[in-house]
Order: C-alpha cells, then structure tokens, then sequence
C-alpha cells in the first residue's frame, strides 16, 4: 500500500498525488464518476490527461478520503454522473499545498535593489514567527539579521501571500533596500560578486 504522507520536521506532508488531485480540482478540473460501464467508458474517453497519470484505485480512495475530511462534496449531474467539487475546507487545504510549493523569482541580472522582510512578532505568536522564519530560510532569503531577512529579487507578491497564510500581516514589513551598509556580506552570500 502506498504512503498517503511523510513526516518533515514534525508536518505531515501529503504525496504527490494527493497535491496534484487537489490542485486539478481547484484549477477547476472535473472528476465525474459514474455508476454503469458504458457511462465510465464515456468518461474516461473525454477524461483530461492530468488525470489518466493517476491509478484509478487510488485516485478512488483517495476520494473517499477527501470526502470523510469534507475537503469535497459530490454532485449529481443529469447524465447521473456524479462530479467531486472542492469544499470551502479543500480551498484551505489547496492553500497549504500551494505555500509548500511556493518558489521565489531569481532574474538573469540584479538591478542592484535588496527586497527585504521585517518583522516583529509578538511572543504570543511565536509559533508563527518561527514557522515564517523557517519558510523564509527555505524560500532562499538571508537572514541577515533575527527579524530582518533578505533577497535580490523582486518579491512582493509571493511575501504577501506567505504572511497571509502564517496571518501575520500587521506584524510584517516589505521593503526596497538600496546601498545598505555591509552591502558585501549580501552580495557574497548570493553570489553576486566573488569573494
């Protein structure tokens, strides 16, 4: 039997497979099941290619998992067919799934500007702060300080997305920073000048 998830760090983090069936229901994908042969012959022969790179029985089961944790709903079509729709609850979880595979803009020249992200996190959050921390690191930023990260790219809209997820906006700021002072530690860390 194939693992549904692995353990990173404490997480649990879901398969492959798990990822790619949510993402194609929220990309708007339909999943039609349907009760007699002819009409599953039907079916699979209109089906979308993302989705014959899936075994059917587990695709099946997972299914049947998606709707135990109400992360979708099926309705019933006139064909009676029945099609699988992402719930409110399997919105949140396509969130999660998409932060996981959340990568960062690495240009072909830098125009000389550092993108950075300050915050200051309450202890009270502190389970977010360290989370934040963690994903900047694995987003490839420098933390050139405890609560001052850094990045040559521009990065504004993936740095919104990542405080919303953690629900730290108030606590976090973007800036543009031109000619900071130690300048040469950032370009040495990111291989913009050689040491």
């Amino acid at each position: 039997m194939k693992r549904r998830y692995t353990r990173w760090k404490g997480r649990r983090i879901w398969s492959p497979a798990k990822r790619k069936v949510l993402l194609l229901l929220e990309a708007g994908v339909a999943l039609s099941f349907a009760g007699t042969l002819g009409r599953q012959y039907k079916i699979l022969s209109e089906i979308p290619e993302e989705w014959k790179k899936i075994d059917r029985q587990y695709l099946y089961r997972l299914v049947h998992e998606f709707m135990h944790e109400r992360l979708i709903g099926m309705r019933e079509n006139k064909d009676g067919t029945m099609t699988a729709i992402l719930t409110e609850k399997g919105r949140k979880r396509v969130v999660t799934v998409n932060i996981d595979r959340l990568k960062l803009p690495a240009e072909e020249k830098w125009d000389g500007r550092w993108h950075g992200v300050l915050f200051d996190i309450p202890e009270k959050y502190k389970g977010a702060r360290e989370a934040l921390r963690e994903k900047l690191r694995e987003l490839g930023f420098y933390p050139w300080q405890k609560s001052v990260f850094v990045y040559p790219y521009p990065c504004r809209d993936q740095i919104d997305f990542v405080v919303e997820f953690f629900e730290v906006r108030r606590f976090v700021r973007y800036t543009v920073l031109i000619d900071p002072s130690n300048e040469a530690e950032l370009l040495i860390h990111f291989h913009l000048i050689k040491p």
